[in-house]
């Protein structure tokens, strides 16, 4: 395998020099004896950065057998060694979501100039098809938000699997969300066979799906995107379902009307959810569940926006949690509530 080979004092120093223009091999081991250092070179490698590395350094391109790497990165951030300003790295978000093959990156924007850097190192971890950095938060009555493309391929349709359930999207299109998988479980989980249930934003349909996945139980999926709708019915066609999800296009103010009655009604729009309690609590049979989100600092506030909703008929509050932090301070969170 072609290599540098390189006496010992200088070997660090051209080591980062191959690092930082992916010059190295990384699937074999660097070799040394007493003298020298010996790193294996890509199979393809860039020859001026090599004569550039010449005027600076005694080095020679040469044969050499290597032992394989069993070297794993932790994170993506072993592959911007040498790329980025260590002080900067520091402010990279260290998470970002995965839909599908997809991966979409926070990037503050004092490191905007290093966004391709980041993606490709994304990329190279990930082993995801395309990188897209997030442009906007979530955003208008459609619930989009807008990518930018970074690396990899430029395709936005993918298929996400959750707990054994396929959804196919277009994250810039519709809503959805891999960070509430855990949510969605959870309500299966709460959910009894013969149920009529009502998604007042269903997005592509990933809780009435992950409901009638499992459970044979009736579940409205309403939202007000066409491409949401769209996206619910292909996803119906992809997984096996146990119970009917009925998808309806529309704004649930106007489609709540040709609906039946709810044993339970969901309503994870953190946003703007408490709008809408009023419509929610009237459509709820005596006795009915409410899964109802909201942003907050506090579980209070949301309690007694369901209170004053509800009243005069009292609630039995079942379950509260955090399901994610919003912001410093403020959370997404969840109130399972019975309305009597």
């Amino acid at each position: 395998m072609k290599c540098i080979k390189i006496i010992k004092q200088n070997a660090n120093e051209v080591r980062k020099i191959l690092a930082n223009t992916d010059q190295i091999n990384r699937g074999y081991k660097l070799d040394t004896d007493d003298e020298f250092v010996y790193i294996p070179l890509n199979e393809v490698y860039d020859e001026n950065i090599i004569e550039d590395i010449k005027t600076q350094y005694p080095i020679d391109v040469t044969q050499h057998t290597f032992n394989e790497s069993k070297y794993k990165a932790q994170s993506f951030m072993d592959y911007l060694e040498n790329k980025i300003d260590p002080k900067k790295a520091q402010d990279i978000r260290k998470s970002f979501d995965i839909i599908g093959d997809i991966v979409i990156l926070e990037i503050p924007p004092e490191l905007e100039d290093e966004k391709y850097n980041i993606a490709d190192a994304v990329l190279k971890f990930t082993k995801r098809r395309s990188i897209y950095y997030k442009k906007s938060n979530i955003e208008g009555i459609m619930r989009t938000r807008r990518l930018e493309y970074l690396a990899g391929v430029d395709d936005l349709e993918t298929i996400h699997k959750e707990h054994g359930i396929r959804f196919k999207l277009n994250p810039t299109e519709v809503y959805f969300s891999p960070r509430l998988a855990t949510e969605r479980a959870r309500i299966v989980d709460e959910v009894k066979a013969g149920e009529l249930i009502i998604d007042f934003f269903a997005g592509i349909g990933s809780f009435p799906i992950s409901i009638a996945h499992k459970k044979d139980a009736t579940i409205y999926s309403v939202d007000i995107n066409p491409e949401a709708y769209h996206y619910v019915c292909e996803n119906m066609k992809l997984n096996k379902l146990k119970g009917k999800v009925i998808p309806k296009l529309g704004d649930i103010n106007e489609v709540i009307v040709d609906l039946p009655m709810a044993d339970r009604i969901l309503m994870n729009l953190p946003g703007t959810a408490k709008d809408f309690l009023n419509l929610a609590v009237d459509h709820l049979k005596k006795g009915g569940i409410l899964n109802y989100y909201e942003f907050s600092s506090d579980y209070d506030t949301v309690i007694k926006h369901v209170k004053d909703a509800a009243y005069p008929r009292s609630i039995n509050v079942l379950n509260m949690r955090k399901v994610k932090s919003q912001s410093p301070g403020v959370w997404h969170i969840a109130a399972d509530v019975q309305i009597n």
